[in-house]
């Protein structure tokens, strides 16, 4: 609400103080018509500022502007972009020119009519402080008008819109499901509906909005990208693509929020600064997802189910969290990275008393070469490891002094940190250090990773925890992705080891091990007797 300062309605006649109260509400507008998150933290108490719905904002200030005209949003649910881009931006929009004609279509028209009815209530609350009155013979929830020639009409994929046009074209969720997205015959409709019907209703200078979940590649988002491209590459589209969690290995370029890999997204409801809470929140999220949900819902990364390695079903009938047998010998595998890939797969697990695998540990990640040999020694000591296998195509023995030397770094750190305590005693590097096992792989990444598939649907591998990241990569990497994703090869590599595979000599051989000086290593008894 708008109010002249006491010290100034002081001495002032009731013509004069109707001037000023008039003055400040008009300034008062005026700064709210700056961007749409502006104007929706200035008129309703409920809503949070995030950086990434300023983000959104922005875009939409330079979409008005007409320097981008084609939008795409891909975020995680609940996060608050349709409020901001399907609800204030409207609104945003009218405020600052009242004559804006706007569609807004959804997956079914009930959708787009509460959007419609959400921005109706806007110009009926406030929309006085901007010039905006509606029409009194047009003000139905899914097609309603201004005085001042603008208004919205609301549609569901596929409805109706003749006679109507658009100077702003918003589509929010075009697709309700996975299952619509996995029918072919769907993802047709929902191109045609685009082209034919929406994109037709566009007004020369019109910008277009496409908020969406990509729950499948070949979704009419990755049908636009395909046939008109995006800004960076000089195509058309302006992509916000926020993940959950920052994978910069899934995303076109620098993150648009600056964070870098791993970061979580905010959220509306967990105070900005709050990272473990935010870590949090995601880690649930995607345990609930699981692999092909967190993938698209979450992470803005389709994959397609045909041809992949396992199905969703195969991976959740192989998932045995409790009742885990004894471990007989447990081991890490490690795919350093190389060829361009900074992603270090580092994956552990055991082979049970039963006679299978069980995958237990993902520790996959972005590292530098001074931080993933510490993370698979922590592994190692953490699950009583007595091997490391690695891959040797890249680094080769190099890889091998690197884990040889993180392990006496972590044992001296362990002893000077707990000297003199109890805990001292409880030294776990103060052991024999795992063997390693380096491994060259004979053939390609498929004729490797379909044995273990194989494995998988015989019972004799199973996951004995959540895997999410690993779970995704047998469900839905596919023999023409160029991403060669590192907890695959480290999960398929520890399988040869712990399983008696058939036909494991013609898929990698073994590197032989030479001798390895002793000041290689710490010049103790200990260090010597293992790693020759």
């Amino acid at each position: 609400m708008t109010t002249v300062p006491d010290q100034l309605a002081d001495g002032l006649s009731d013509g004069e103080l109707f001037t000023e109260y008039h003055r400040a509400l008009a300034e008062s507008a005026e700064a709210l018509k700056r961007d749409p998150a502006t104007m929706a933290y200035g008129l309703d108490p409920a809503y949070v500022r995030r950086p990434h719905l300023d983000l959104i904002s922005r875009t939409m200030v330079r979409a008005r502007r007409r320097e981008v005209r084609k939008i795409l949003i891909t975020t995680p649910p609940q996060v608050g972009k349709s409020v901001t881009a399907a609800v204030w931006t409207p609104f945003w929009w009218m405020a600052n020119e009242p004559a804006t004609k706007v569609i807004v279509s959804s997956y079914g028209s009930l959708l787009a009519i509460q959007r419609g009815r959400a921005v109706r209530k806007l110009v009926l609350e406030h929309g006085a402080e901007f010039g905006l009155r509606l029409d009194a013979g047009s003000t139905a929830a899914h097609d309603w008008s201004l005085e001042s020639g603008g208004g919205m009409r609301t549609v569901g994929i596929g409805g109706s819109i003749t006679g109507h046009s658009a100077d702003l074209l918003i589509i929010d969720d075009p697709v309700k499901s996975r299952a619509e997205a996995d029918s072919v015959t769907f993802r047709d409709a929902t191109d045609s509906a685009y082209r034919d019907d929406l994109a037709s209703r566009l007004a020369p200078d019109g910008v277009t909005v496409l908020i969406m979940t990509r729950w499948h590649e070949d979704d009419v988002a990755g049908r636009l990208l395909e046939r008109e491209g995006r800004a960076e590459d000089g195509g058309e589209w302006t992509v916000i693509h926020l993940p959950a969690v920052c994978d910069l290995t899934i995303q076109h370029g620098p993150d648009p929020l600056g964070r870098s890999h791993g970061d979580p997204l905010p959220h509306p409801r967990i105070p900005v600064d709050d990272r473990e809470a935010l870590e949090r929140h995601w880690a649930d999220r995607k345990v609930t997802a699981r692999a092909r949900g967190w993938g698209a819902l979450y992470q803005g990364d389709p994959k397609p189910v045909e041809g992949a390695l396992l199905t969703d079903e195969m991976v959740r009938q192989r998932t045995h969290l409790t009742g885990l047998p004894e471990v007989m010998k447990a081991a890490v595998a490690v795919d350093p990275g190389g060829g361009g890939r900074d992603t270090v797969g580092i994956v552990g697990g055991f082979l049970g008393t039963d006679r299978r695998l069980y995958w237990t540990h993902d520790r996959t990640a972005v590292m530098p070469s001074t931080q993933w040999p510490r993370e698979v020694c922590r592994l190692a000591a953490e699950i009583g490891a007595d091997r490391v296998v690695m891959e040797a195509n890249f680094g080769g023995d190099m890889t091998k002094t690197l884990v040889r030397t993180a392990w006496v770094a972590l044992l001296q750190e362990w002893e000077e940190e707990h000297a003199g305590t109890p805990e001292a005693e409880r030294n776990p590097y103060d052991r024999l250090p795992p063997r390693i096992e380096l491994v060259r792989a004979k053939v390609g990444k498929l004729l490797r990773a379909d044995p273990i598939a194989q494995q998988v649907a015989e019972d004799r591998a199973r996951f004995g925890a959540v895997l999410t990241n690993l779970e995704g990569r047998w469900t839905t990497w596919q023999p023409a992705d160029p991403d060669s994703p590192g907890e695959l090869d480290a999960a398929v590599y520890l399988a040869y080891e712990l399983l008696p595979v058939p036909g494991m000599d013609e898929v990698m051989s073994r590197v032989k091990r030479r001798p390895v000086r002793v000041e290689d290593v710490r010049p103790s008894g200990w260090a010597a007797q293992r790693i020759d």
